[in-house]
């Protein structure tokens, strides 16, 4: 089953459109969003889930559609957008004896487990905490109403390498059953070389590739060659050219394999990371 299905997805700015957006997930996967600053990952998590309205589109996540089932969805997804900053001056216990009225299916245990793991001072005032520990308590409620679908925009933001690698774990620990699935946006690319199954590209509101990590990376290779070497029918083909004084740089689809190897091009197995900053450069 699909936990996530997004078809035709539009919202319309003045000067920004999010245009034609569709992908899916289904239960048991782990799904990284990128891009860079701006193309759109925001905007498409928020309208997904009618924090936006949208323009255009049909979104179904859990098999119920929105917004005609916004209120059955809320309980059955958990979510984390930054810059919330409930309320500065209030405890965290205050804050959670709130939020936890509006979900059905609280896990009052599993509420206690999270924070524990993520070591929340519970008598602390939400302001006291670090950018890095708003973002885990944050997490702990998100994952506490025992929510089949995790839709998370940077959660990884501002933490340590080690918090880091703690949350990483903590997802591979939420989809393991086979029947939960997590959508996450982030610009940190190490975290989505070791937990995401998928990942979907977004570049200036449309999606430019939506696919397995595996496949995504494969179908571009790194190229590298004496400027010699190249002719404007070639450079028309490289993604990212960076031109130096040594020679160039760039990424090339896998199908124009043979051309780069003719050419006698230095060719490599580009990360996730290039893969974004040449696609970026273009």
């Amino acid at each position: 089953m699909n936990l996530i299905e997004v078809k035709g997805l539009g919202k319309y700015f003045e000067s920004f459109k999010l245009q034609d957006v569709s992908f899916s997930l289904a239960e048991g996967f782990i799904m990284g969003f990128i891009g860079r600053n701006g193309a759109g990952k925001s905007t498409t998590l928020k309208t997904m889930l009618n924090l936006m309205k949208a323009d255009a589109g049909e979104v179904s996540l859990c098999g119920l559609s929105m917004p005609k089932d916004e209120i059955e969805i809320k309980n059955q997804v958990g979510y984390v957008f930054g810059g919330v900053d409930f309320y500065p001056e209030s405890k965290i216990s205050a804050i959670t004896d709130v939020t936890k009225a509006f979900y059905r299916e609280w896990d009052e245990a599993r509420y206690k487990e999270l924070c524990g793991r993520f070591e929340i001072d519970q008598g602390k005032k939400f302001k006291q905490l670090s950018a890095g520990m708003k973002v885990k308590y944050s997490l702990a409620v998100a994952m506490s109403h025992n929510p089949r679908l995790l839709i998370l925009d940077e959660p990884t933001s501002g933490l340590d390498p080690a918090a880091r690698d703690d949350i990483v774990l903590l997802f591979q620990e939420f989809i393991e059953d086979g029947k939960h699935s997590i959508l996450f946006s982030t610009h940190i690319t190490s975290d989505l070389e070791k937990c995401a199954d998928y990942i979907t590209y977004i570049k200036q509101g449309k999606i430019l590739s939506s696919t397995d990590r595996d496949s995504f990376r494969e179908s571009y290779i790194s190229v590298a060659g004496k400027k010699e070497q190249l002719a404007s029918d070639v450079e028309s083909k490289i993604i990212g050219l960076h031109k130096h004084q040594l020679g160039f740089e760039g990424l090339m689809k896998s199908d124009d394999k043979s051309l780069a190897e003719e050419l006698g091009f230095e060719i490599g197995q580009p990360g996730l990371e290039d893969i974004m900053v040449h696609i970026e450069r273009r």
